[in-house]
């Protein structure tokens, strides 16, 4: 059954422009639309995820989403949105990435339906690779004006641009290149839509162009509008750079971290582009949170929802442990249970010092390894009145002064947490 995906993706806040006709076309029958993606990583990141939701509500609506991996165009780089010419990938490094991708967008899109409407996974390099240059500008560049192409505002805005050195005319090429592609996933996929974010309605148009004047037919452009932070900070990147989808860049709790930080008006506006809740849902918890902005329940719901699409229920379960060891009760076991990149993730900043394992060998003194070994504590003084205080903890357990530190404490064979009150932490490295 068909149902209005631009009716639906309209009140989740995600469509930029959509082409005249697309809506109507869209609602007579099944139809293949695509999205592209860079693969010049072996991992998507959360500037993905609106293009992945796209097509993910694409195939609810009972159409055919189609993915596509620019291994061609990845060994070009696209201008748009860029002021620098991306690195330039081999052709075994790009097999690499797309394989990741795809396991990646499996989370979201159904590739093994044995329904008509299963997602698909192409590569522009299998259809691009034996294309000869002199073949290309005859069948293809000849359709399309330079002055066509110049009135871009992706053209426009990099050779216009102060800080810019210009374009190359590789890039310059480059919507020539994705314009060819969706001319053939119009001919080989019967493929009528191109879908992406604002800044290639560009790009997406000069493929509607090809289509018209090459294969005599009529394709449709869909545009999402480009995702921005309410205090104005870039979406999708943290301190440390972007925020992966694979767990081995960004992990699990990291992510969860992510989204559980967002402000009250963006996640507001996240929770209905970033989850498959319904209009009633989502509304309902709008109004429960603004009845009790302290207990962050958008925020909850958000980064609940997406770490299981993106991760797993276990992985969403470790995150909240995680995060219930800063800020809420937890136990040594609960330390114990952390791989070491999510203890480090958890304690990121946390002061540490290193501690020789021969140290440990026979029980390390509870107040040299506050004061003198470690240096948490100014000195072996202060190290008394805070352990006769009772505000000392080992990994989260309240020690009192004839405690010693052995090797069964370590979390990881290899750390151990020290903590004075509720808020002061410590961390001691075995080496």
């Amino acid at each position: 059954m068909i149902k209005n995906f631009v009716e639906e993706l309209t009140w989740r806040g995600m469509i930029h422009t959509v082409m005249p006709g697309a809506e109507e076309h869209l609602m007579e029958s099944m139809r293949s639309a695509y999205v592209g993606f860079d693969p010049t990583a072996d991992s998507l990141h959360i500037g993905n995820l609106v293009p992945i939701m796209l097509l993910a509500h694409y195939q609810r609506c009972g159409h055919k989403p189609v993915a596509l991996v620019g291994g061609a165009t990845g060994m070009i780089g696209d201008p748009s949105g860029k002021s620098n010419e991306r690195n330039l990938l081999d052709e075994k490094t790009l097999r690499h990435n797309q394989e990741a991708i795809k396991s990646q967008l499996a989370h979201f899109l159904d590739f093994e339906s044995n329904e008509a409407n299963a997602a698909e996974l192409v590569n522009n390099y299998d259809w691009m690779k034996d294309f000869s240059f002199l073949e290309f500008i005859r069948d293809v560049g000849k359709h399309i004006t330079v002055n066509y192409m110049m009135a871009k505002d992706s053209v426009k805005n990099r050779i216009s641009s102060e800080s810019s050195e210009g374009m190359s005319f590789t890039e310059f090429t480059y919507q020539l290149v994705q314009g060819y592609d969706f001319l053939h996933l119009y001919k080989a996929n019967n493929c009528s839509i191109q879908m992406g974010g604002s800044d290639q309605w560009g790009n997406i148009t000069t493929g509607t162009e090809l289509i018209r004047r090459i294969a005599s037919g009529k394709g449709f452009a869909i545009t999402c509008p480009l995702i921005t932070k309410s205090d104005g900070s870039k979406f999708g990147k943290s301190e440390g750079g972007n925020v992966w989808l694979d767990a081995n860049r960004t992990s699990p709790y990291k992510f969860y971290q992510y989204w559980l930080n967002s402000s009250d008006e963006d996640a507001e506006k996240y929770i209905k582009i970033f989850t498959f809740l319904n209009e009633d849902e989502i509304n309902g918890l709008i109004s429960e949170h603004k009845e009790a902005p302290h207990l962050r329940v958008l925020q909850k719901r958000l980064a609940e929802e997406i770490t299981v699409m993106v991760h797993s229920q276990d992985d969403l379960d470790n995150a909240i442990k995680a995060s219930n060891i800063l800020f809420g009760k937890s136990t040594s076991e609960d330390l114990k249970a952390l791989d070491e990149k999510t203890f480090l993730d958890v304690f990121d900043g946390v002061p540490q010092t290193q501690i020789e394992q021969s140290e440990m060998d026979n029980g390390l003194d509870i107040i040299a390894a506050l004061a003198e070994k470690g240096g948490f504590l100014k000195s072996n003084g202060e190290a008394r009145r805070a352990l006769k205080e009772n505000s000392i903890s080992v990994n989260k357990e309240k020690v009192k002064d004839d405690y010693s530190i052995t090797s069964k404490d370590l979390i990881n064979n290899k750390f151990v947490l020290l903590q004075r009150g509720k808020k002061n932490y410590f961390v001691l490295q075995i080496v």
